[in-house]
């Protein structure tokens, strides 16, 4: 990258390089824009700081030097820690800062961190992603983005370079929103093909001619035709691969907590998101937390085997 260009993009701020955040930090370096980053880790910031990033101690010392940050942190502590705690960002943010958090946690956080955040005169905008690791790394990852709507195109400039899709959800909160309905949906969708597989292979069926009949009738999902959770049935997906990898059974626990959550605070039914939340919550102390979440066809496998035995 030639040093003139690097000089016409200011830095920007990465706070927080675990899985999701490290490729998407990279991928700023690629398009030139020079990355000032910390992490409570020290051990994460090694590889990052090799690819070109200055690295700092803490949030607030990122925030002196940026004044435009994003974060991807696990969840709501940690956001509001990074944010508002001794060393937080909002401790030395400059007036006029963009803050951009793609951590996924419960939108009222969201919208608590936009209001700290606009006290010291700085901009504040959810912005989770939709998209594991592997798009993280192409740069093909979807934001959903909350926020001020004279804000969105600033905001936009940056998330375009971590990924493939970047949608205005509207005011804070939103994209947060946004992303717990699609996960929900997600968790049904996968236990009701897993449990569906399940029973047309016990009543007889071969498996790979089950899913041909699901995917051109009406019964057809993204977990039956894109992710199927059958192991030997598709190939490139996690249940090829002895669930390895995707999208791990501890973060859709998660996600299925904050819709649980979101749907108490605002007295809405949710029957079967209820149901699914429980169903990977017990899938988590069941040995499958770092699994992908289609491991719940092998879990419902299990629970067939011998119910007398289970959960001695």
């Amino acid at each position: 990258i030639p040093s003139r260009s690097m000089a016409s993009k200011t830095p920007v701020g990465f706070i927080g390089l675990g899985n999701m955040g490290s490729p998407m930090a990279k991928n700023l370096l690629k398009h030139g824009y020079p990355v000032i980053a910390t992490d409570v880790f020290p051990e994460s910031c090694k590889e990052l700081q090799d690819e070109g990033a200055q690295i700092l101690d803490t949030p607030a010392e990122v925030a002196d030097k940026a004044d435009r940050i994003i974060t991807m942190l696990p969840s709501s502590p940690n956001v509001v820690e990074v944010y508002t705690g001794t060393n937080g960002i909002l401790k030395k943010v400059k007036k006029g800062t963009l803050l951009i958090d793609s951590s996924t946690i419960d939108p009222l956080v969201s919208r608590e961190m936009a209001f700290a955040a606009e006290k010291m005169g700085a901009v504040f905008m959810d912005a989770p992603v939709s998209g594991g690791v592997g798009a993280a790394s192409l740069a093909k990852l979807t934001f959903m983005v909350g926020g001020v709507e004279e804000e969105y195109t600033a905001a936009q400039e940056l998330l375009t370079c971590m990924g493939a899709n970047v949608v205005y959800c509207g005011p804070v909160g939103t994209g947060q929103a946004a992303k717990i309905c699609n996960n929900m949906l997600l968790a049904i969708g996968m236990i009701g093909t897993a449990e569906t597989m399940n029973l047309g292979i016990r009543l007889g069926l071969d498996p790979k001619l089950l899913v041909q009949i699901l995917n051109m009738s009406s019964g057809r999902c993204w977990s039956s035709d894109t992710y199927n959770p059958v192991p030997g049935v598709m190939e490139g997906v996690p249940s090829a691969n002895n669930y390895q990898g995707g999208f791990g059974t501890t973060l859709m626990a998660k996600d299925l907590g904050l819709a649980q959550h979101t749907a108490t605070n605002t007295k809405t039914s949710i029957p079967l998101g209820s149901l699914a939340h429980q169903i990977y919550r017990i899938m988590c102390a069941r040995g499958y937390a770092n699994k992908d979440f289609s491991s719940v066809f092998q879990f419902l496998r299990e629970q067939d085997e011998d119910p007398e035995t289970k959960g001695d």
